[in-house]
C-alpha cells in the first residue's frame, strides 16, 4: 500500500511541476496568436497560427521592422498584429505609398525601404498623415495598407500595450517559419 501511495505521489508531483512549467511558459514567455483578417498580407494570412515572444522586449527595445502583437488602442480586449515603422521621438509622414522617417540621423527625412513588401503588391493608400512620436510611442502599419486599421487612424501605439514579438508561424504546416526583424513573406 505504501508503495502505491508513493508512486501516486510521485506521478502527482511530476504532473504538478509540468503544469506549473506549461503555465509559466504560456503566460510569461510565449503566447499563441491566430491572425484574423487581411491587414498583414502577404506576410501573414487570415488563420495563420503564430507564437509571440513575450520575453525579448524585457531585454531590448522594439525595433523598426518588428512584427508585434498588441492590445488595440480603442479596445484593449482585442489584439492586433502590425509592423513597427516608427520609433520613439521620430516624426513619421505617410503619403500614398511612401513612409518617410525624420529623426536625428535623418533630419531632412528618408523614405523607408520596405523590402518586406514584395514589388508588385499594391500598398498605395490615398492619404497623408504626419505623426510626431513621444517617448515610448511607436507607429505601426499593416503590410496590406489598403486593408489595415493602424496608426494612420488611431495614432501612436504605447509601448505598454505591446504584448510581444512574432517569432514563429506554426500553421499552416506548409508555411512553418521562424521570423526575425524585417521578415520577408514566403507566399
Amino acid at each position: 500500500m505504501k508503495r502505491i501511495l508513493f508512486v501516486v505521489w510521485e506521478i502527482g508531483e511530476v504532473l504538478f511541476i509540468a503544469l506549473i512549467a506549461v503555465a509559466a511558459i504560456k503566460y510569461f514567455l510565449i503566447q499563441p496568436f491566430i491572425v484574423n483578417g487581411a491587414s498583414m498580407e502577404p506576410t501573414f494570412f487570415d488563420g495563420d497560427y503564430l507564437l509571440v515572444d513575450e520575453l525579448s522586449y524585457r531585454f531590448h527595445e522594439p525595433a523598426r521592422g518588428d512584427v508585434v502583437v498588441f492590445k488595440a488602442p480603442q479596445d484593449t480586449s482585442l489584439y492586433y498584429i502590425k509592423r513597427i515603422v516608427g520609433l520613439p521621438d521620430e516624426k513619421i509622414e505617410v503619403e500614398n505609398d511612401t513612409v518617410r522617417i525624420f529623426n536625428t540621423q535623418h533630419p531632412q527625412g528618408v523614405a523607408l525601404d520596405e523590402n518586406y513588401i514584395p514589388h508588385g503588391i499594391r500598398r498605395d493608400w490615398a492619404g497623408h498623415v504626419t505623426v510626431v512620436l513621444g517617448e515610448g510611442q511607436y507607429f505601426v502599419l499593416g503590410d496590406n495598407r489598403l486593408n489595415s486599421l493602424d496608426s494612420r487612424y488611431w495614432g501612436p501605439l504605447e509601448e505598454g500595450d505591446i504584448v510581444g514579438l512574432v517569432k514563429i508561424r506554426l500553421w499552416p504546416v506548409s508555411e512553418v517559419q521562424l521570423f526575425g526583424n524585417l521578415v520577408a513573406p514566403s507566399r
